[in-house]
């Protein structure tokens, strides 16, 4: 409708004068996608009050249209990327902690985490980001060598993918995690007795729980630092999957002053004091925050061998992973979600998980709807429980950047049975027509450009594997495209503002040296400019 009203206006001034339109900008390219319904491509937009009022060629806008600020790039415009999963305000928090990523043992663990240490001046240690599998020495993981380094200070070094952790003896100790700790949704591993200090899961609340609250001010800075770099690389509006209350409002009142001028989509954590206050509230609907969902964690995660299966895993043949959400809870968690017209949005990584969480949200559902109830990751889906998606009009959120970073131990979790259920973005795309693409930042970088080559090539950074990992799977580079703007916008519930550049919606646009959709070592691609309409 405000297309059409757009376009009837413009049409009624032409048809009476030849007068030009006066708009605020006129904005001319190289090429710009609109990724609007049709897909269109054209070279020009006007904008006014910070929204689209026409796109098209160069010729058109110029006939219709005048500006006094006219702005040409040497370049690709695309609408604003879209992180359709992520951890904003964890991404924050982890730059000022220890960075684990590209570690290949435990002894560069700890020896990383040792030279942190000697320049923080902060009584617990923390970091991110180790992943054992990329390790050139496997075995058992222990907490012996941090106990030598740090016998007096508390250490938790979490995993890769967040759902492990690595804490030493003090860190226990504070805890007052004992070998005879009992934790449901969770495990507390330790042999012949003894604690190991590896958490899995809600275990390792337990840990996270007494650790010193950072104070607002660092709050503050780790989200305006995580702002920073993500509209360096091209991302205009990212979800944060999974707040307290307090972190909320802080989110809230740094955008009400203009400080935190990125678009955010939030899940809420279903806690008590969250589902009072949004009962009370309800959803909030601005243009740069949008709250109208809950996160559930059904499951944990396949690295950690915390993902929920049908059948035991092939490297660990007793052992079929965990619920960190009871199926019971979450079947009332959903019932009290539908009440108040929020979205659910629940994690599932294991092919038990989500046949599970497919059927209690078709339990609630009934039928196909406009809901936009999500599975976040759908990661491992039994090829015959996926007509469950279409049936409910269930919206499998996926991260294809997941896919290359597990592609080298993926098949020994699963076996090639279940492999062939796994990471499958064209058969999840087919069961509704779009697909919402993330990362799951900090877990994986923050780049929406490696999310698009991750989607078409099927390859990690370096280009491999030739062929690319399980390339039936494979989107176009349009689809990938569409993943990370018009369908990401349409699964956060934003797309009435964002997520195309076509007449009504905001003008967030990004500009990059060259098109991504043709060119296959777009890994290159240079972000030039991101604009967020203000």
């Amino acid at each position: 409708m405000i297309k059409n009203l757009f376009y009837l206006i413009a049409i009624g001034i032409i048809g009476c004068s030849s007068q030009k339109i006066e708009v605020d900008e006129i904005v001319f390219a190289t090429k710009i996608y609109s990724c609007d319904s049709t897909f269109k491509i054209g070279e020009a937009m006007a904008i006014s009050n910070h929204r689209i009022v026409a796109f098209g060629t160069r010729e058109d806008i110029e006939n219709i249209y005048s500006s006094q600020t006219i702005t040409t790039y040497e370049g690709i415009i695309y609408p604003g990327f879209i992180d359709a999963h992520s951890h904003f305000y964890g991404y924050g928090t982890t730059l000022n902690t220890v960075d684990l990523k590209n570690t290949f043992s435990l002894e560069e663990v700890v020896n990383k985490t040792v030279e942190f240490a000697k320049n923080s001046s902060t009584y617990w240690i923390t970091g991110r980001g180790w992943d054992q599998t990329d390790w050139t020495t496997q075995g058992n993981i222990s907490n012996n060598l941090l106990n030598i380094y740090f016998p007096n200070q508390p250490v938790f070094l979490k995993r890769v993918d967040g759902h492990a952790g690595l804490a030493n003896n003090k860190a226990l100790e504070l805890a007052g995690i004992t070998p005879t700790t009992k934790v449901q949704g969770g495990i507390i591993e330790q042999k012949n007795g003894i604690l190991t200090g590896l958490l899995t899961d809600n275990a390792m609340d337990l840990v996270s729980n007494v650790i010193s609250t950072p104070s607002r001010s660092d709050q503050i800075r780790a989200i305006l630092k995580a702002q920073d770099n993500v509209l360096k690389v091209g991302l205009t509006t990212v979800t944060d999957a999974g707040l307290d209350l307090n972190t909320i409002q802080l989110i809230d009142s740094l955008q009400k002053t203009g400080d935190l001028k990125v678009r955010m989509y939030v899940m809420a954590n279903p806690s008590t004091e969250n589902f009072n206050f949004f009962k009370e509230n309800g959803i909030i609907s601005r243009e740069n925050l949008q709250i109208s969902s809950f996160k559930i964690y059904a499951d944990g995660a396949l690295g950690s061998r915390g993902a929920r299966l049908k059948k035991p895993y092939c490297d660990e043949n007793d052992f079929s992973g965990v619920w960190v959400t009871s199926p019971e809870k979450i079947d009332s968690l959903c019932a009290e979600i539908q009440a108040m017209g929020f979205q659910a949005n629940t994690h599932c990584i294991g092919d038990s998980a989500n046949r599970k969480v497919l059927e209690i949200y078709g339990s609630h559902l009934k039928s196909k709807n406009d809901l936009r109830w999500r599975i976040e990751h759908a990661q491992v889906v039994t090829p015959s429980d996926r007509y469950l998606f279409a049936k409910y009009s269930i919206i499998p959120s996926v991260q294809p950047t997941h896919a290359t970073s597990d592609m080298n131990w993926a098949g020994k979790r699963l076996c090639s049975e279940r492999l062939k259920g796994a990471y499958s973005y064209r058969s999840l795309l087919a069961l509704n027509q779009y697909l919402p693409l993330g990362t799951d930042f900090p877990v994986e970088d923050i780049s929406p450009l490696q999310t698009f080559h991750a989607a078409v090539y099927r390859q990690n950074r370096k280009n491999l594997p030739i062929g690319g990992y399980l390339a039936e799977e494979s989107l176009t580079p349009k689809e990938a495209l569409l993943g990370i703007t018009r369908w990401a916008a349409k699964a956060n519930r934003m797309d009435h503002n964002i997520g195309s550049l076509e007449p009504g919606k905001l003008a967030d646009f990004v500009v990059l040296d060259q098109d991504i959709t043709t060119d296959r070592y777009m890994l290159d691609t240079k972000v030039l400019e991101t604009r967020l309409a203000q």
